[in-house]
């Protein structure tokens, strides 16, 4: 049996893609002996070709290290430039692991795929890392259909119109408006608190909103579209708490110093802080005044304090006064 020429170059190319790294090289007659696991123990070669594949392949462009003892000694092959480093890869699957927009079934599948952008030794060093946790993640396989319809858009800024709904008590997926179709004109995607949401701008409310996309159904593409404005995206996200909806207000804290990276992590490093003797400091930024907002507040207990507005610091104080009541009874 023989192997034309074209596809013993390709495959050369991917028995080195697939099966050396910096820590894994191959001889020739070990490359020969891995054409033949393939394509059977009576498959014809010739060293001489192999070796014109080589540097056909370098001549292409394509990575290949030669490594060499000294003179008289077997030469080493290997494919060691990646796209992606090693860490890089772990970062991608950790980000997919964790991401609870992902179905199950989907998280396998996208690992199983980065994990082909190494080596076979490299992909095995990766096996061992990853944790899926089954009770965070999606059970909805149509949010990477929503993603992909609502990225189109964007780039066409064409309008869109959906289904959204949640869960109830019972566990049940409910449509909100009974059903109701939304209009809005999408203007980004983002991913904040582990999930994926769409902001667009809500026609009947006339205002920003964001929608968990894996709450979304029946996403379709309008014909109708939209000129270009410009929106700032991580500004609007860094101004919502727990993407909560609100108006965007000056709010001023009293904090301990402890908190400082806290708050700097959650606000960005433009906000203005001024120190209130040894132990506290001010901080002053503009905010969406939200429930979220409260509710995160709260996670701070006595070292975090609303000095304004009056009327956030009412629902902070208010919402701490129904906790109280739920314990006393």
């Amino acid at each position: 049996m023989r192997v034309d020429n074209r596809n013993r170059l390709l495959m050369l190319a991917d028995i080195l893609r697939t099966q050396t790294d910096e820590e894994h090289e191959l001889t020739l007659e070990e490359i020969m002996g891995k054409f033949r696991q393939e394509h059977g123990a009576d498959l014809k070669l010739n060293r001489n070709s192999l070796r014109d594949d080589v540097e056909h392949l370098i001549e292409a462009g394509f990575d290949i290290t030669i490594n060499q003892e000294k003179d008289g000694m077997p030469k080493f092959y290997s494919h060691q430039y990646r796209l992606f480093e090693l860490y890089e890869l772990r970062m991608l699957i950790d980000a997919v692991a964790s991401a609870k927009f992902i179905t199950k079934d989907e998280t396998r599948q996208l690992i199983r795929k980065i994990k082909e952008l190494t080596s076979i030794h490299h992909a095995k060093r990766l096996h061992n890392e990853i944790l899926i946790d089954s009770s965070v993640k999606s059970e909805s396989n149509l949010v990477r259909l929503a993603i992909n319809d609502l990225h189109e858009a964007i780039s066409e800024r064409r309008n869109v119109t959906f289904q959204y709904g949640r869960y109830n008590v019972e566990k049940k997926f409910v449509m909100s408006k009974n059903g109701g179709i939304y209009k809005v004109k999408p203007l980004a995607l983002t991913w904040a608190s582990d999930f994926y949401y769409l902001i667009a701008y809500y026609f009947p409310g006339q205002e920003i909103r964001h929608y968990r996309i894996d709450r979304l159904r029946n996403v379709r593409i309008t014909d109708e579209t939209y000129p270009y404005e410009p929106f700032d995206a991580p500004k609007y996200v860094r101004s919502t708490f727990h993407m909560y909806a609100g108006t965007e207000e000056w709010i001023k804290l009293r904090c301990v110093n402890g908190l400082v990276n806290v708050m700097l992590d959650k606000f960005g490093k433009e906000v203005e802080i001024t120190m209130d003797g040894d132990a506290h400091f001010i901080l002053k930024t503009k905010a969406i005044a939200s429930d979220g907002l409260v509710k995160w507040l709260l996670n701070w207990g006595s070292e975090a304090k609303v000095l304004a507005p009056i009327d956030l610091q009412n629902r902070v104080r208010n919402e701490i006064m129904e906790m109280m009541k739920v314990y006393q009874d």
